[in-house]
């Protein structure tokens, strides 16, 4: 019981214990970061799982041939996409049902109205939305959902899905790999992937603001 509670707290804290879980389970390490990355892009019930940090600190053990760097970004890659198509599919599954109920208290909260605005929204700035939204925690794990929900069109998304993956994962692991095992970076990596979550976020509320006050004030 106590070796299957360390496991599970290994997994659950491996963004800063990779290199213990190396060292106990070796190979083994290369399936729990698919998995991890694969649910926190697949399973709307798992934003909580690491993501950013996850992928740099990969792209550092990398870097000390403690994991092959190849193999990494190919199992990174098929869960990032794979994952984004499942939540894709349940969103897609899900929101016709739940928006076409006749359950009486259900139809009170429900937004028709809402939900062809989103899907009109996804389909005119769905693509970028799914792309940024890699570099969001939380916000990665519902983008695909409401795309679903939204029925953005399944191959606007795959297109717009599997290029968010490549940037994402390839610019995380390869800086994680060149810059990971700096000692400045390596003591305040979570600093860093805040400020960097920062300046992809600051700008897009930023622009939206805009946008919303310049409507305002035409209307």
């Amino acid at each position: 019981m106590d070796t299957l509670l360390q496991f599970l707290g290994l997994i659950l804290h491996i963004d800063k214990s990779l290199g213990v879980f190396i060292q106990n389970y070796g190979a083994w390490v290369y399936a729990v970061l698919f998995l991890i990355v694969f649910c926190e892009t697949g399973l709307v019930v798992f934003p909580f799982l690491p993501g950013d940090s996850l992928l740099f600190i990969g792209g550092a053990f990398a870097a000390s041939h403690e994991m092959d760097l190849f193999a990494l970004i190919a199992l990174l890659l098929v869960a990032a996409i794979t994952g984004n198509t499942l939540n894709y599919w349940i969103g897609r599954a899900i929101g016709p049902k739940v928006f076409d109920t006749n359950i009486p208290v259900l139809e009170r909260f429900l937004d028709r109205a809402a939900l062809q605005k989103t899907h009109n929204f996804y389909e005119k700035h769905g693509g970028k939305t799914i792309v940024i939204a890699r570099f969001v925690p939380v916000v990665r794990t519902f983008a695909p959902f409401v795309a679903g929900v939204s029925a953005m069109s399944h191959a606007r998304f795959q297109l717009f899905n599997i290029m968010g993956a490549l940037i994402w994962v390839l610019l995380l692991v390869l800086l994680g790999y060149f810059f990971g095992n700096i000692p400045f970076i390596k003591q305040y990596l979570n600093v860093i992937v805040l400020v960097g979550i920062g300046a992809a976020v600051v700008p897009i509320a930023l622009g939206a603001l805009w946008k919303m006050s310049r409507r305002n004030s035409k209307a």
